[in-house]
């Protein structure tokens, strides 16, 4: 199974970020706009549209408030299994560490996902600094 895990500092509070990755219905307004188009919920999944037209159903497997932890699912398409997860840390009052990390199959997918999230990642630092 691949493993990719990315991380970024942003100049936010680890409330302000965590309000906006918790509000799962409202990605591609509050989190990752342009990375992500749109997003419907649908039950306990999202609808994630993608910048490049991809479209993945996402089930919402946790939100961790004490944690700050996001984990969500994925399957379909060329990937057999995609398990993922944001978690959200407090370097200081005014700073943050994300931390986004997806295990996934098959093994040929790692590259485009890995370079699907750091586009993720700076979209995130982009919109939560401005």
């Amino acid at each position: 199974m691949a493993s990719i895990r990315q991380e970024i500092q942003v100049a936010a509070p680890a409330e302000k970020i965590w309000d906006a990755v918790r509000d799962v219905g409202q990605i591609h307004r509050r989190l990752v706009p342009g990375f992500v188009t749109d997003c419907k919920l649908d039950g306990d999944a999202r609808i994630v549209t993608f910048g490049n037209g991809m479209v993945a159903r996402e089930v919402i497997v946790d939100l961790d408030d004490a944690a700050r932890r996001a984990v969500w699912s994925a399957s379909g398409g060329r990937l057999t299994h995609h398990n993922a997860s944001l978690q959200v840390f407090a370097e200081d009052a005014g700073h943050s560490r994300l931390v986004w990390i997806a295990d996934l199959l098959p093994h040929e997918m790692a590259e485009p996902i890995a370079a699907m999230i750091a586009a993720g990642m700076q979209a995130m630092k982009k919109t939560l600094e401005a």
